[in-house]
């Protein structure tokens, strides 16, 4: 059961912003294994009408990638209710006329196939994986550190994540390195960001009051979500450690073992 009794406000939420990893299922070899529970999950709230967006700091694919994958593993997802990063940076870049270096996976390059890279003005770090070589790092410390005022952005400040049967270093190490070897703050566009959750809760056209967030992640999901004034749940699955509960500095509106639980609850009280 949940630690909290958040259940019995349910009737007051009128959306949910979901993880996608660690939450809807856990990354691994062949696509990942879904969350137990997790399928019938999403087809509940789609079945009871309850708008659902799904906030994920996945930099490694584009989101019609992450919906094709998280599709043939059984879900029914539409691309246009998933919020990665990189089309929010995409945006940034082109509104700022920042001309990016990137430092980003393979996969996720043609999100930003139309924004213009020559003589970079700022450098834009994702979760470049395998590309988090010494020189590649070394590269966009030396493009920070060639330009007056620079300029990093992050697509996420995530400690670590799970992957198979292991924690894996998730951006924030990355980002945290070239922060403090270009004495930069690095601007964050992604979770826990103020401006990506409330992108989300425009396009579902609801205030923060009226949303509950659910994720694995103690710090940028159910910390960032709170920070932005939305109720935030933490699921006992992906990354998930019980020796973070209960948190030194965030405190959830309640536990659940995974999401097929929390969803349980909304629905019986909504």
């Amino acid at each position: 059961m949940a630690s909290r009794e958040w259940y019995l406000t349910s009737s007051s939420i009128k959306g949910l912003l979901l993880d996608i990893t660690g939450v809807l299922y856990n990354s691994g070899e062949g696509g990942g294994i879904p969350i137990k529970g997790s399928i019938d999950a999403i087809a509940r709230l789609s079945k009871a009408g309850i708008p659902v967006r799904f906030c994920t700091n996945e930099t490694q694919c584009t989101k019609q990638e992450i919906a094709g994958k998280l599709n043939r593993l059984g879900f029914s997802l539409n691309a246009a209710n998933i919020f990665p990063p990189a089309p929010a940076v995409r945006l940034v870049a082109k509104q700022r006329g920042l001309r990016p270096h990137l430092l980003v996976h393979p996969g996720v390059l043609p999100e930003f196939s139309d924004v213009p890279q020559d003589s970079p003005n700022c450098v834009v770090v994702g979760d470049a994986a395998q590309e988090f070589s010494y020189e590649n790092m070394n590269r966009a410390f030396q493009i920070l550190m060639g330009m007056d005022k620079p300029i990093l952005i992050s697509m996420g400040m995530g400690k670590y994540y799970k992957e198979g049967e292991h924690l894996v270093l998730d951006l924030g190490p990355f980002t945290k390195a070239l922060e403090y070897a270009c004495d930069v703050k690095a601007e964050v566009v992604g979770k826990p960001s103020k401006m990506f959750f409330e992108t989300a809760l425009r396009d579902m056209g609801i205030t923060a009051d009226e949303a509950l967030m659910i994720g694995d992640d103690i710090v940028s999901d159910v910390g960032g979500a709170q920070a932005c004034g939305l109720r935030a749940l933490q699921v006992r699955t992906g990354k998930y450690r019980p020796e973070d509960e209960p948190h030194e500095t965030v405190t959830p509106d309640g536990y659940v073992d995974n999401l097929a639980q929390a969803v349980d609850l909304y629905l019986a009280h909504k």
